[in-house]
């Protein structure tokens, strides 16, 4: 069985977690499987947005402790799942987490990795490590006090609570809820609409939340002004500057224009 499933649409590139009998639990290698196509992905221009899923009606029960534990020492085994988190996290295009059914462990933080996520009503989601003598992994002690604050992150990580969709939505775990029969087409034209942005502003304003949120106000606007000038130096910015004139929808391709010389120039 292929554990990690590739489909490249309109410059959407799906990643599906395909262990439907183990409800798409990480082990070996489909953790190696992620992290190779994850590295991928950040290197092929030609993806304009990443999905996440699973496959079966599951997005992922976190590890998979079936097997017992391994042999190896823990600390090459969290290596990999360090590569993960943080390829997911610096990948330079948007990326957006569908869940269905469970997201538990490492697999409820690999959809919290995501910018967007978009939940059925049936999906449920654990920081289960607590029941597993485990602290968290996958950048959970990171996310979760940034996402809902510190008093609720220990609520979630030292009860191992089940929540459902709604109730990780109303904790800003989750961007909407939407019907199983619709997410698909919500998905679909969700990463359409960011297919059609600018590629190198969005990479730019993604890495721009992800670092500032933990800087001062002088570092955040520095950071700023050398993404700024890094965009108006691309040619998608003429192209809205144009589009917005002309009244038409703007074409962007994030391409570089490099301005023609001068005599000025050479003056």
């Amino acid at each position: 069985m292929t554990v990690l499933l590739t489909d490249d649409a309109g410059g959407v590139r799906t990643l599906t977690l395909n262990r439907p009998h183990r409800k798409n639990a990480l082990d070996a290698a489909l953790w190696a499987a992620l992290r190779d196509a994850l590295v991928e992905t950040g290197r092929d221009r030609s993806v304009r947005v990443l999905v996440l899923t699973g496959a079966g009606g599951a997005f992922c029960s976190g590890a998979d402790i079936s097997q017992g534990v391994s042999a190896a020492h823990p600390l090459y085994r969290m290596r990999t799942l360090t590569e993960v988190t943080l390829l997911l996290h610096e990948l330079p295009v948007p990326t957006i987490a569908q869940v269905t059914g469970v997201a538990v462990g490492a697999g409820w933080n690999l959809a919290l990795g995501c910018d967007l996520v978009v939940a059925t009503p049936e999906a449920r989601f654990s920081q289960i490590f607590a029941r597993r003598a485990l602290s968290l992994d996958c950048g959970g002690s990171w996310l979760l006090p940034k996402l809902v604050g510190l008093q609720q992150a220990k609520r979630l990580a030292l009860l191992a609570d089940v929540i459902d969709a709604e109730k990780a939505r109303m904790l800003n775990l989750v961007t909407w809820v939407v019907a199983a029969d619709k997410v698909d087409a919500f998905v679909r034209d969700l990463a359409a609409r960011l297919v059609a942005g600018p590629p190198v502003a969005l990479a730019q304003t993604k890495a721009l939340l992800n670092e500032n949120a933990d800087r001062t106000l002088r570092d955040a606007l520095a950071s700023e002004a050398r993404a700024q000038s890094v965009n108006f130096a691309g040619g998608d910015v003429p192209e809205a500057y144009a589009a917005f004139a002309d009244k038409r929808d703007p074409r962007f391709t994030g391409g570089w224009a490099v301005p023609r010389r001068t005599e000025d120039d050479d003056a």
